[in-house]
């Protein structure tokens, strides 16, 4: 590009420029008030109808289309995997099903932006958002907010061509790369650092729309285009993953790897596309170019789509491969990304302390001479039960009652009452090998193993009345047994049959049992609690 033309046509590069930026603006206050609408709403329903890969598909197409944003479906998808609510190939559905939603604000731009001619009047439609943004309240100001970011991408659709037509006598599709294997993968490359700039697909289809309309890049070129820009948007959901759980990690490099798969499949359908349209539609390209290539982008993202779903299982074990699990963490599922969705970030909390509660009862057992039971590494137990009380601090909600505020102070009771059974272990762990090493205490020893082996069962199943059932019964019968134990002791230590310092170990052998079966019993009753509270 010279200096000349640079001087000449000035006004025209900063039209189509400052079109590109109008749009970019438009799309990001067309997303905030449609997420603020309808945001809550569709989280739900992607949650409520994704029970497999193919309905999850069509929730994240129908969701993305309505909030013009495959980010907004992409994150809340990871936040239900994180959070156990769907597994992670049903996510799958969900992410693939995005790539279909973001075909839609092509066929805006190009049905009501290009044939309609819709800017005189989005003017009056920008005004009048604007109005009840600055002069409503509530839910009628984010209406106003949405209008206007709607109106403004038409607005803003109308510069890029007035700004594009101004180079339709100097760039010509013969200045870009041919039409050939190596020109299409340099005009993807092209599409995709482009996407990756401006953050947006959805702008860069735009623009490819408008270039294409004006005829500065012909059909085979702008169908390059288009494919690099779904391969480029992908980039921020995997920078996003970075720090992430490894199910956010799975998920967001799940986008990147089935767009790059689906890219190569759409690169080599350019050509036998334009073949079929030309056959049995022989003016659709020549005639309605811009038409045709929304087209292309939604054939070949569908048929990804169509192609992949009835493998996914196999396509989640890739990823689980690819990026495998490098050690059980208990705290897995607290993915600060969740925290926008105190309901969910409750439900992660859940099941974090559910992973918990097994490992802690499981090391009781081994310290008690369980040799069935795994000891855990108490100071990595520590540290995640700390991450989780620091997580549910983080944990926001707008009212001190109802269901999430009686959910969230009962894990913190349950956590508090975690936290002492596991300084019991860690502290006091030479009271557990006095008992196991004792025969003075097999019963008791006993009926206690063989209660937690119980409740470990109950949590595994989810039975969660039977798990405070078996934990009472536990403490009650211990109890019952031992009701006389510290006389007893102490008058052996009177008579002589065993000294101070073993009687007080026993003593205190003792008072650790009955207090392991306290805790057994309030951290049952409170995770009981929580769980009534979500209504199951």
């Amino acid at each position: 590009m010279n200096i000349d033309f640079l001087l000449e046509n000035t006004n025209s590069i900063f039209e189509a420029v400052g079109g590109l930026g109008l749009f970019l603006l438009g799309i990001i206050i067309l997303t905030d008030g449609l997420r603020n609408l309808a945001g809550n709403a569709m989280r739900s329903a992607l949650m409520r109808f994704t029970h497999s890969p193919l309905s999850g598909a069509v929730t994240g197409s129908i969701t993305t289309a309505i909030l013009q944003s495959s980010s907004a479906t992409t994150v809340a998808a990871v936040g239900f995997v994180g959070a156990g609510l769907i597994s992670f190939a049903e996510s799958l559905g969900i992410i693939f099903g995005a790539n279909i939603g973001t075909t839609v604000t092509g066929w805006i731009v190009v049905l009501l932006g290009f044939k309609l001619k819709l800017e005189g009047i989005m003017m009056l439609f920008m005004l009048f958002g604007v109005l009840l943004r600055i002069f409503a309240k509530n839910r009628l100001a984010t209406v106003g907010y949405t209008i206007a970011g709607f109106s403004l991408i038409f607005i803003a659709i109308a510069m890029m061509q007035h700004g594009m037509s101004g180079f339709s006598d100097f760039m010509t599709p013969e200045q870009l790369p041919s039409d050939s294997f190596v020109g299409r993968l340099q005009l993807l490359a092209f599409g995709i650092i482009f996407t990756i700039i401006t953050q947006s697909s959805s702008a860069g289809v735009a623009m490819a729309l408008s270039a294409l309309y004006v005829g500065t890049i012909n059909f085979e070129q702008a169908a390059a285009l288009i494919i690099g820009m779904d391969v480029g948007t992908t980039i921020t959901a995997a920078i996003a993953t970075i720090g992430q759980s490894i199910e956010a990690r799975r998920t967001g490099f799940s986008h990147v790897v089935y767009n790059i798969m689906t890219a190569i499949g759409a690169l080599f359908l350019i050509t036998p596309f334009t073949l079929i349209a030309e056959s049995f539609f022989p003016t659709a390209i020549s005639s309605n170019a811009e038409i045709s290539l929304v087209a292309f982008h939604s054939i070949f993202n569908l048929l990804g789509l169509m192609i992949i779903l009835p493998f996914t299982k196999h396509f989640a074990k890739l990823m689980i491969n690819l990026i495998p699990q490098k050690q059980q963490l208990y705290t897995k599922a607290l993915d600060n990304i969740l925290l926008e969705q105190p309901s969910v970030a409750l439900t992660a909390v859940q099941n974090t302390i559910q992973v918990e509660i097994l490992a802690l009862l499981e090391h009781i057992n081994s310290i008690l001479g369980d040799k069935n039971s795994k000891r855990a590494n108490i100071t990595e137990l520590q540290d995640a039960l700390n991450k989780t009380h620091a997580y549910i601090d983080e944990i926001s909600l707008e009212s001190e009652s109802g269901a999430l505020w009686e959910r969230l102070v009962a894990m913190i009771h349950t956590l508090d009452h975690m936290q002492r059974l596991h300084e019991r272990c860690e502290e006091d762990e030479d009271r557990a090998i006095t008992l196991r090493d004792t025969q003075h205490f097999t019963k008791e020893r006993d009926i206690i193993i063989m209660g937690i082996k119980s409740i470990i069962e109950d949590v595994k199943s989810k039975n969660w009345h039977k798990m405070l059932k078996h934990s009472n019964k536990t403490k009650v019968t211990l109890y019952k047994h031992m009701k006389n134990y510290r006389e007893i002791i102490v008058t052996k230590i009177a008579k002589g049959e065993i000294d101070v310092e073993k009687g007080t170990d026993y003593l205190e052998g003792v008072r650790w049992l009955k207090r392991v079966s306290w805790h057994l019993v309030r951290i049952s009753h409170h995770y009981e609690q929580a769980l009534l509270a979500t209504g199951k």
